[in-house]
């Protein structure tokens, strides 16, 4: 049983949007105890200067000011550490993922907080939880060369240690969107909860 889920959505678009509706069909296949939310539709900060010296300050070194600049990186942290499985809901644009998810990225991947360099190379410190990436795509098919997006976003959840990840795709929908909506939705259908 999930006890836990963050939810996330990544797509501009709130009305028409297939990701948005294949991450809500998966949140309530699963029935979690606890969904935390995060709508990424209102794009995240970039990473600045401040932000990378106050990160690569110790924690117990950092002035109120690199506080602050890393207020936002910690609550999404902490949001993943609560969760026991990640919902991410996002279309491909360009053959990639939004903007706005790839800030979100840059701002959980933390050394010491969600990985920690050792002699053998990175090491994620997330183990234990499991992701379900629903991906729409308009003419893309995921999996293939162009596939820029679930493969960076299986490397990126990989490297923070979540490496029970399921890729739920609804691709190429301006070819067959009947077909790939049915197909994505047979995948919800035999999630395990």
């Amino acid at each position: 049983m999930t006890k836990t889920i963050l939810h996330i959505d990544a797509s501009a678009r709130h009305q028409g949007s297939v990701s948005r509706d294949l991450s809500a069909r998966i949140v309530e296949r699963l029935a979690p105890q606890q969904t935390l939310r995060r709508d990424l539709a209102n794009a995240l900060p970039q990473l600045t200067e401040d932000w990378v010296n106050a990160n690569f300050t110790p924690a117990d070194m950092r002035t109120d000011a690199q506080k602050d600049t890393l207020a936002l990186s910690d609550q999404l942290v902490e949001e993943l550490e609560a969760a026991d499985t990640v919902v991410i809901g996002t279309p491909m644009y360009n053959f990639g993922i939004p903007a706005s998810l790839k800030a979100w990225v840059d701002l959980i991947a933390r050394a010491g907080r969600t990985f920690q360099y050792t002699e053998n190379g990175p090491r994620g410190m997330l183990s234990g939880k499991r992701a379900i990436v629903a991906i729409a795509t308009g003419g893309a098919p995921v999996g293939s060369e162009i596939d820029f997006a679930s493969t960076y976003l299986r490397q990126v959840l990989d490297f923070v240690g979540i490496s029970d990840i399921e890729i739920i795709a609804a691709d190429r929908l301006n070819a067959d969107q009947d077909e790939a909506l049915a197909s994505a939705n047979a995948r919800i259908s035999a999630l395990a909860a």
